[in-house]
């Protein structure tokens, strides 16, 4: 367990941030949504030259990637990353069944590789893991007061039990803890939170900030109203909104 301060807490105000290079729409698609209900932010791309552009920015947390892309293959593309010295952990999708193009993908640098089909179930386990071992092989847990988030299970826990929320709800929560004691405009909120591949409204911030408060009463911990300013996540007072 991992007991942040709001500096340290800061560093890393993103929720975790998957890409996903696969040119197969229909896959692509449901690997969003399995990505997106289990709580991650998954962006994706449908060709290697555009992974390789947008992996040279380094905001991500985790590739999927498809061997069989088109105007940039997927091995390229992995070696392009290595190249650079990135330790991103990559997963890699491929329908190809020869040996040596597994042991080629783990060489360049693949982290684990997963063969098509696959289920969905599999997949986010292997994505968890990897997670996992990014962060040093243990699952790291943003603790305030009462209140714990866990970054890869994406388990929020009130006074140690469970508090059941909506992915949205936990997404709120995650980008508040990670800006714990700042404020977070409402136009920052709805940029993180769409993320999740939902429109999300100025409106519906303030509906999801009231269910969050109500979810966490007894943490230690409030989300208070900067006006005109926007939200933060504090510690309690008779000041919360």
């Amino acid at each position: 367990m991992v007991r942040c301060s709001s500096d340290q807490a800061a560093d890393r105000e993103q929720s975790v941030r998957i890409l996903v290079a696969e040119d197969d729409e229909a896959l692509a698609t449901a690997l969003r949504f399995s990505l997106g209900q289990a709580g991650y932010a998954a962006d994706r791309v449908a060709h290697g030259l555009a992974a390789d552009d947008l992996l040279k920015d380094g905001v991500f947390d985790l590739l999927i990637l498809d061997l069989g892309l088109p105007r940039l293959d997927g091995l390229e593309v992995l070696r392009r990353l290595r190249k650079r010295g990135a330790t991103l952990p990559v997963l890699i999708l491929s329908a190809r069944e020869r040996p040596e193009e597994k042991v080629e993908a783990l060489d360049l640098g693949a982290d684990d590789y997963l063969a098509k089909p696959f289920s969905q179930a599999e997949l986010l386990a292997r994505v968890r893991a990897l997670l996992r071992r990014g962060q040093g092989g243990v699952a790291t847990v943003l603790l305030y007061a009462e209140l714990a988030f866990d970054t890869v299970s994406r388990t929020v826990t009130v006074r140690g039990k469970p508090a059941t929320m909506s992915v949205l709800e936990t997404g709120l929560v995650e980008i508040l803890l990670r800006r714990f004691g700042r404020v977070v405009s409402k136009d920052q909120l709805v940029e993180q939170l769409y993320n999740y591949d939902r429109e999300v409204s100025h409106n519906a911030i303030e509906v999801y900030i009231h269910r969050v408060r109500k979810k966490l009463a007894g943490a230690g911990v409030a989300v208070r109203t900067s006006y005109g300013r926007g939200y933060l996540l504090d510690y309690e007072s008779e000041e919360i909104d």
